[in-house]
């Protein structure tokens, strides 16, 4: 059941990519990352306000909770925030899988910290993935984007960075609290962190800050909070069932790649195609593999 879970959030994670690309393309990255944390609070406040309503303030209503869950919107605000601005910059073909190399930072945490271990079916899925993203990266310095040159390519490692650290976290608050609370009340909170951000950056320094440049409203906005809250509603409850794998969960989220990588070459007609179909079959492979050896 969590592996099938763990796909649903995948496929849902590519179309949030493709929806995010749309909706900063030309447009203030700042305020569709507020709007995105509104809309997403609003999606997940039924749960805050039937919790509030029979006088439960979520999370086992101590302060502690909270406390965790404030630090986890932290973790994931600044893995968007630098998120957005990649992928407002570099092609989808090119970001998405440096954003898929999350599961090697995951996996030696997964294997340090909650000692979870892998049969030899996953680990050469794991491994063939790791070449996949090797071969995507070698076509990335092709066409311009190299990490020597391009602050973009930075934010993208960043973001993947803070994220795979936010997977882990997600792990550990999951032995203590209800996913759904998990998930709504750390929306709430990055709503209020990024409105708090927003307004400070824009008494202090709105042009250094970008708060101040050219915002467009498009429909694309209200559809990243939304797959994003299915995809997240997925993976969460992936990780509460018993057996589940965070390594494993991890890598095959990753698998959204495949869908913007589609999406950036037959829509954006984006370069090197048939070296990044290649790379997409390896990819394929690499996920198929680690389903099986979860039911091994």
């Amino acid at each position: 059941m969590w592996i099938a879970l763990a796909l649903t959030s995948a496929l849902c994670l590519g179309f949030y990519d493709v929806f995010k690309k749309l909706s900063v393309r030309e447009n203030n990255v700042l305020l569709v990352l507020l709007l995105n944390t509104v809309f997403g609070t609003i999606l997940m406040s039924p749960v805050i306000v039937s919790g509030l309503w029979n006088g439960d303030t979520g999370l086992d209503n101590t302060a502690t909770g909270h406390l965790l869950v404030i630090i986890k919107a932290f973790i994931v605000l600044g893995s968007w925030l630098l998120g957005y601005f990649a992928i407002k910059h570099l092609p989808l073909t090119i970001q998405g899988p440096i954003n898929a190399s999350r599961p090697v930072i995951v996996l030696v945490g997964a294997l340090v910290i909650f000692g979870e271990r892998l049969n030899a079916v996953q680990w050469v899925g794991i491994i063939i993935g790791f070449a996949s993203l090797y071969f995507i990266s070698r076509i990335g310095s092709r066409e311009g984007f190299s990490l020597k040159h391009s602050r973009w390519l930075w934010m993208a490692i960043g973001a993947t960075l803070l994220g795979a650290v936010s997977a882990l976290y997600d792990k550990y608050l999951l032995r203590f609290y209800r996913p759904l609370e998990v998930q709504a009340w750390y929306s709430l909170y990055q709503c209020i962190i990024m409105t708090t951000t927003i307004l400070v950056m824009r008494h202090l320094s709105p042009k250094a800050a970008g708060v101040s440049s050219r915002f467009q409203w498009r429909w694309a906005i209200p559809c990243i909070s939304l797959f994003l809250t299915v995809a997240d509603i997925a993976y969460f409850y992936s990780l509460s069932l018993d057996g589940s794998m965070i390594s494993v969960v991890s890598m095959i989220r990753r698998g959204s790649v495949l869908v913007s990588f589609l999406y950036g070459v037959v829509i954006l007609h984006e370069r090197n195609v048939k070296a990044k179909l290649i790379d997409l079959a390896l990819l394929f492979v690499s996920l198929a593999l680690l389903v099986i050896g979860s039911t091994l």
